[in-house]
């Protein structure tokens, strides 16, 4: 028995892990590298796993780094069935269709630079289509928390909470070959505790190898109440000169995140009363389906939903589909616009962000993980130019980072969750992967003094074995 790191290995995209037993070959995670446009369209088109020797694949959520590679197994012969909770099979549903097209786009747009620079022999097609993602979602099987189903020979697996996003997972695989039975735990992404809307992170039995994310693994992150407190500020400061604030942010989660608190700091008093845009139309349908599974929320949450409110509306607050409406929102007066995508690649915040960069009055605020050479990164490092659709704009409007909205484990949790699965024990090996070298090496050394023994950070295609 064996995993290869295929993706996510010392960077924090593109989740892929292979496990191998005699009988069987497991996928965790099939997921799309994301960085620069064309690095990473040219990354993408290269399927790096075997699609017709796997026998099923277990998808820890539907962010796209780590199910939006999922058309391409298909497309490549992949013939077996794709494990998720119901919650991450609804959100993918969504979230794939919505991937196919934007590499759709990218294509469109690396062809139009190729024939500008004289290039016609490099036109590229899309990676994968409309059919693909069909073809992928038919193939998906929802299991529920806690229900331990077979999946292969010799193969059992069990979610749990990773109370991360809705619907996330931490994947629990039996294994067994030749009388050798071991558990591996799969993280996925690794939540926080205490996060609004959803559960705390749940702690399984009797973990042999644990292979958990480290995206944060050598920073903390501020408390809830700090974060809300941040954004209450942030608000006020840009409202009093007359600005606009510009939240890039995740479709799924992040927007839920950041809506419920402001619905919260709304009630309090705490922010004045503007207008409040949820433009992307992917995260109106994503917060659709968070309607649907209350079964995932945490206790407050719940309780609003047992009265007359939702967590998810609230005066002033407005949903935006229509792509004439979403033109609009540049006039003036001061506003709050939430809008996809979280790294500032794609989506309707690059028109927002065009319109008013350059406004020193505005304010855009990073709530979430910015990869490397990303609009985002640039954004978040402060630079005084940033390249927006081509073109060179000074950045004149303020930047503000909340790293207290990531719903990524920071390293005081990702010590905490290794310390409670070795104490159901043994946990005698960790894996550090999604996250990027230097944190690695930090959050193992913290792991080292607390007593963890065997601990690797894999580099791509690395083999671990499970003994």
């Amino acid at each position: 028995m064996d995993i290869q790191f295929v993706g996510a290995a010392q960077t924090v995209t593109g989740s892929m892990h292979v496990v191998r037993t005699e009988h069987a070959t497991v996928l965790l995670d099939c997921g799309l590298f994301q960085g620069r446009r064309r690095e990473s369209f040219e990354y993408n088109r290269r399927l790096r796993v075997p699609a017709r020797e796997i026998s099923a694949v277990v998808l820890s959520h539907a962010h796209i780094d780590h199910s939006g590679a999922l058309p391409m197994l298909a497309k490549n012969g992949f013939d077996g069935l794709v494990y998720a909770t119901p919650a991450t099979r609804d959100l993918a549903a969504l979230m794939l269709r919505d991937a196919a097209a934007i590499q759709q786009a990218d294509a469109r747009y690396l062809n139009k630079q190729s024939v500008r620079e004289g290039r016609e022999d490099e036109l590229v097609e899309a990676i994968y289509g409309e059919e693909d993602v069909l073809d992928a979602i038919s193939r998906f099987v929802s299991v529920p928390y806690h229900r331990s189903i077979p999946i292969a020979d010799g193969v059992r697996l069990t979610f749990f909470d990773a109370g991360h996003v809705l619907g996330s997972a931490i994947t629990v695989l039996d294994l067994e070959e030749r009388g050798k039975k071991r558990r591996l735990v799969f993280t996925g992404d690794l939540g926080r505790a205490g996060r609004p809307i959803l559960r705390d992170p749940e702690v399984p039995e009797g973990t042999d190898v644990l292979v958990t994310e480290s995206t944060y693994g050598d920073r903390l992150h501020d408390g809830v109440d700090k974060m809300e407190d941040d954004l209450a500020r942030v608000v006020t400061r840009t409202v009093a000169r007359g600005g606009k604030v510009f939240i890039p942010s995740f479709a799924l989660e992040r927007a839920q995140e950041v809506i419920f608190a402001l619905k919260k700091l709304r009630k309090a008093g705490q922010i004045p009363r503007v207008p409040v845009y949820v433009d992307s139309p992917l995260t109106v349908r994503i917060t659709d389906v968070f309607k649907l599974h209350p079964e995932c929320y945490d206790a407050e949450a719940r309780e609003l939903l047992r009265g007359t409110d939702t967590p998810f509306d609230f005066e002033d607050l407005e949903y935006i589909e229509d792509k004439e409406r979403s033109k609009e929102l540049g006039g003036e007066g001061s506003a709050i616009v939430i809008s996809a995508s979280g790294m500032c690649e794609a989506g309707r915040i690059l028109h927002h962000l065009k319109n008013g960069v350059e406004d020193p009055r505005n304010t855009v605020l990073i709530v979430g993980y910015q990869a490397q050479h990303t609009l985002g990164r640039r954004l978040v490092e402060r630079r005084a130019r940033v390249r927006i659709f081509g073109v060179e704009r000074e950045r004149r409007a303020d930047v503000v980072v909340l790293n207290g909205f990531s719903a990524h484990a920071d390293q005081r949790d990702l010590v905490a969750y290794a310390d409670a699965c070795r104490s159901r024990g043994p946990a005698g090996t960790i894996a550090l992967v999604h996250g990027e070298p230097q944190p690695q090496r930090v959050l193992a050394d913290k792991m080292r003094e607390r007593g963890h023994g065997t601990i690797v950070i894999p580099a791509p295609n690395d083999r671990l074995e499970i003994v």
